[in-house]
């Protein structure tokens, strides 16, 4: 399946018949199980429906990081998000891929 960023913001747990989705580096993960962490009142709620790519690797929760773009990062900031990536990987499954 792929989506646009507009169609992911869809996603976002605002809706509880919808799953939430968090995109990481364009694979667009169900992350419905730790919705805890990801509906409305969780601690990366922030995230849900968009792209965190730039957030998840500047360890960053402001609104202007949370975003796909990878420009200026680090390479210490790159590993960190690669380090995410893996993570998502392990615990949540891919539903989509984002395009433009």
């Amino acid at each position: 399946m792929e989506l646009t960023a507009q169609q992911l913001s869809q996603y976002n747990g605002t809706d509880p018949s919808k799953p939430i989705y968090v995109a990481v580096k364009g694979r667009v993960f169900d992350v419905t199980t730790g919705k805890s962490f990801y509906g409305p009142g969780g601690a990366y709620a922030m995230f849900a429906g968009k792209d965190a790519s730039r957030a998840l690797a500047k360890m960053s929760k402001n609104e202007e990081d949370i975003t796909s773009s990878l420009d200026g990062l680090t390479e210490k900031e790159i590993g960190v998000l690669n380090d995410w990536e893996t993570k998502f990987v392990a615990k949540y499954p891919v539903v989509a891929t984002i395009v433009n």
